[in-house]
């Protein structure tokens, strides 16, 4: 899968301390011997003895070695399947005391989880505890077992501590050889970078600490991080008496609560969202599906037709006056949108008739772009800083104009700009090289009465056409619009991500986005266009705001300004409850889709624009960072252990679903449970989860600290929402013209498809071939579609028939007596539209691929005889918009998306 990892975490079964915590006697002495025997007897030199001690954390942790917990305190969600864990930033901390008995790699810590009612101190499970002497923890009283602490101890010193039944303490604690399972290190190599839960993932070494409780029964629960110092031997069952209790140092606590009917399952919101894309990417379209059966009627067809490009039908009102409906199409389109030839409509408008689109076959009027302009006009009118900016600026244009103009008139001032301050040409006149000699030999002369200074000449005012020709007077109103524009770009260039733009235009018919659904689009550029448009021509009134509104645009509208091509729109409570999630696109070489915009248009309503069209888009569960448990199955989700995969999914699961009576991981849970539900891990002995795990994952030996925690990784599922496409671009193509057997149409462009009868010299056959040999199963093939770029050249409205031919044609040498017969019925049809554009034709040979895949593939496209139309379809040959196949490919199940725990 073509995604970037946003972790790259190794695991470690522990840290070996050079040193453990205690008192440390150094004794220095000096010896001379020779040849092994001591020669210095009864003159040795004084030893030097000298004691220091390694102090660590035992009755008080430093809130700053804490860096997260899971879940987070005081949270609420979904955690019956979740082993809550603490991370420590301090990475020696559980190895850094020297449990007595112990090799030094045994922690000394452990994390214990208790439901309401089970702790004395913390009755409802809020994380609370008591804050006694230390005396008071060692020595605890009548009745109450305290840990057995050796060494000097200052008992005055406050400690949190924590009273529990023996009972609960038997049940819920790990045994001594679980400990080291539960505890590990981890080196974290990632950018930072905070996680939903608040916890900040930046590079370093961490100790986590996991529980073996499951949070199975709805309710509060409190975890505390306790010391075991003093505990050895005394953690299982019998080895304490029944009716007593138990005084335990907790170091940290918090508390949180499992609703699992109050919360939202954001995985199974993910499937459900992504899952009809599994089947067909179409399902996808933000489109109204038709109802009812289909129609021979044309103009049924037609409607239909339109349904499937992605209008919806809008009560209109023409300027007679009568009640009709018209065609709308906003800017978030299924399919390709015709190219259109704006420049032919370009401003100032002062009404939308100009962008009215007109089917005269069926009197229709298509509003698309006639509401796009007109609500782009509304939006630039409610702002009052962006029409004021534009309207100064039309303005101090159509001043500098006119001045312009005047000046024009007059020889002798034209080369003067009337944006210069006073008295700068007569700077300039100083300047002039020879200007002080001159006027020295002015003064010098004598006095002489000279003829009159003739009249000055004056010429006919310019048209602003011709003014504007001069690119110095251009320069001069291009300057004027750049400083009375300082915003403009900017929100136009807001706008054309279509910040502003109601919902209502974006998806007219709240159908083709109901509640719990996912769609894809493209972006028609020229309704972007056209909403630009509508903003850029307020303010428009005067013959001479027409003439200088292509100055004004070229200032407002920004070059290599990137505008949307693609997107994706999501209605989900999904949305709702986690704002935060990533949305992976890329392209089919795995590289990024540059996002452009991403907003919350509701509550439940997520919007997301790319700068490309993606071939592959995935949706990563909200994560919370690196947790531990098992998934919704109540199973592992297994990953590598060895190779070069370590970390990544195997695609398995334990215990496995395809045994019989497999059954799950609960069924490896303590009996002796103090809750409603037996909950706690029984990871030790030949019957525990440990050993089958290992069995499962390393059946020649057991897992490492280490490598338990790297299966228990519950990494975010990362749900695949468009299947990967395959394209196949067409290896020959030509076409068969009537009479013709020596002319070579191999390397035209375009290729044409007519046909006015099997003996007419007109008729064209187009054939294409592909290299199929290499694709995937059949039962792996999602859609094939056969997608080539075409234009009819006359009225169009007829369908374009795609036959499957023999492959036993060469495209330079194809005549017409030699070309492939056609079936008698084709495999695929696309409707060609009526008009003049160029647009995506689509030929869904699904099936047919299926039936004949390991062949090569050769299609002829052909339509039927007469109504003396002609289709143009460009070739292989051409720069862009080759004829290809899209083939997407069906996935597994969604897999977990994290690469490299």
């Amino acid at each position: 899968m073509p995604t970037r990892p946003d972790l790259n975490v190794s695991f470690y079964d522990h840290l070996d301390p050079k040193a453990t915590a205690g008192v440390y006697t150094i004794a220095v002495e000096h010896r001379l011997t020779k040849g092994g025997v001591r020669v210095d007897a009864g003159a040795e030199l004084p030893k030097a003895v000298d004691s220091y001690e390694i102090r660590a954390a035992q009755f008080v942790l430093d809130p700053s070695s804490v860096h997260a917990t899971f879940p987070p305190a005081g949270a609420v969600g979904r955690y019956t399947h979740v082993l809550p864990h603490l991370t420590l930033s301090r990475a020696i901390l559980p190895w850094e005391r020297q449990l007595l008995g112990r090799a030094a790699k045994a922690p000394w810590l452990a994390l214990l989880v208790f439901a309401a009612g089970e702790l004395d101190d913390d009755p409802d499970a809020q994380g609370e505890f008591t804050t006694r002497p230390i005396s008071e923890l060692r020595e605890p009283g009548l009745g109450i077992n305290g840990p057995k602490l050796s060494g000097t101890i200052d008992g005055d010193n406050p400690c949190r501590t924590i009273d529990l039944p023996v009972s609960v303490f038997h049940a819920i604690v790990p045994r001594e050889d679980e400990l080291f399972k539960l505890v590990h290190m981890r080196d974290v190599r990632t950018a930072p970078q905070r996680r939903d839960n608040g916890e900040v993932l930046t590079e370093g070494e961490y100790a986590v600490l996991a529980a073996n409780r499951f949070p199975r029964t709805p309710g509060s629960y409190a975890v505390h991080l306790v010391s075991l110092e003093g505990w050895l031997g005394r953690l299982a069952p019998g080895t304490l008496p029944a009716t007593e209790k138990v005084r335990l140092c907790s170091l940290w606590s918090w508390h949180f609560t499992n609703d699992p009917e109050g919360s939202l399952d954001p995985a199974g919101l993910l499937r459900n969202l992504v899952a009809p894309g599994h089947t067909d990417p179409e399902n996808f379209a933000l489109r109204l599906a038709p109802i009812g059966d289909p129609s021979d009627s044309p103009e049924v067809a037609h409607a239909r037709t339109r349904l499937h490009h992605g209008y919806t039908a809008v009560a209109y009102r023409t300027l007679a006056g009568e009640d009709t409906y018209a065609w709308y199409r906003g800017p978030l389109t299924p399919l390709t949108a015709p190219e259109l030839p704006v420049e032919a409509v370009e401003g100032p408008h002062t009404t939308a008739d100009h962008a009215l689109i007109y089917d005269h076959e069926y009197g229709l009027f298509d509003v698309s772009y006639a509401a796009a302009w007109t609500l782009g006009r509304a939006i630039a009118l409610a702002d009052p800083d962006y029409s004021s900016e534009v309207v100064q600026a039309r303005r101090e244009m159509a001043n500098r104009a006119a001045a312009l103009l005047v000046l024009s008139s007059d020889p002798a001032r034209a080369g003067a700009d009337p944006a210069e301050p006073v008295g700068t040409a007569a700077l300039r006149e100083l300047a002039v090289p020879g200007f002080g000699r001159r006027l020295v030999q002015a003064l010098r002369a004598p006095v002489v009465q000279g003829p009159p200074p003739a009249p000055a000449t004056r010429t006919a005012r310019r048209e602003p056409g011709a003014l504007l020709a001069e690119p110095r007077a251009q320069q001069s109103l291009l300057t004027v619009a750049q400083d009375a524009t300082p915003t403009v770009p900017d929100w136009l260039e807001r706008l054309a991500l279509l910040n502003g733009v109601p919902f209502a235009h974006l998806v007219p018919d709240p159908r083709t986005l109901p509640p719990e659904s996912l769609r894809a689009f493209r972006i028609d550029p020229a309704w972007i266009h056209a909403l630009v448009a509508g903003a850029g021509d307020v303010g428009a009134h005067t013959s001479l705001d027409r003439d200088l509104h292509p100055v004004l645009t070229e200032r407002i509208s920004r070059t290599g300004a990137t505008l949307p091509v693609a997107g994706l729109l999501i209605n989900s409570e999904l949305v709702h409850a986690w704002p935060v999630f990533d949305i992976l696109a890329t392209t089919a070489d795995g590289e990024p889709v540059g996002e452009l915009r991403r907003d919350h248009l509701a509550p439940d309503v997520l919007l997301v624009l790319w700068d490309g069209v993606p071939d592959q888009i995935a949706i990563r569960e909200p994560g919370q960072g690196i947790h531990f448990g098992i998934n919704s199955e109540e199973r592992i989700s297994l990953r590598h252990l060895t190779g070069n995969r370590v970390g990544y999914p195997t695609d398995t699961e334990f215990p496995d679903p395809g045994l019989p009576d497999s059954g799950t991981v609960f069924d490896y849970l303590r009996t002796d449970s103090v809750g409603e539900l037996p909950d706690v891990l029984r990871l030790s002995g030949e019957d525990g989860l440990l050993a089958a795990l290992s069995a499962a994952c390393l059946p020649s030996g057991r897992l490492t600290p280490g490598q338990f925690a790297l299966e228990l990784v519950n990494a975010p599922l990362e749900q695949l929402l468009l299947p990967p496409t395959v394209r196949r671009d067409c290896v020959a193509d030509t076409f068969a013209k009537y009479g013709s057997e020596a002319e070579d149409f191999g390397t035209t462009n375009p290729l044409l498809v007519k046909n006015e009868g099997p003996t007419n010299s007109v008729t064209r056959i187009t054939y294409l071939r592909f290299d199929t040999t290499q694709l995937p199963p059949p039962d792996q093939l999602g859609k094939v579609l056969l997608r080539v770029y075409a234009t009819a050249q006359d009225a169009g409205d007829f369908d374009l028939k795609a036959y499957a031919t023999d492959n036993d044609w060469d495209e330079s040498t194809l005549s017409w007596s030699e070309r492939p017969e056609l079936p008698a019925n084709p495999i695929a049809t696309a409707y060609v539209s009526s008009g003049d554009a160029w647009v995506w034709l689509e030929f869904d040979l699904t099936e047919h691929l299926r039936r004949h895949t390991g062949d090569e593939l050769s299609v002829a496209l052909s339509k039927e005889q007469g109504g003396n139309k002609i289709v143009r379809i460009t070739s292989r040959e051409s720069d862009t918009n080759r004829p290809h196949l899209s083939i997407t490919v069906t996935q597994p199940s969604p897999n977990s998306g994290e690469e490299h725990p």
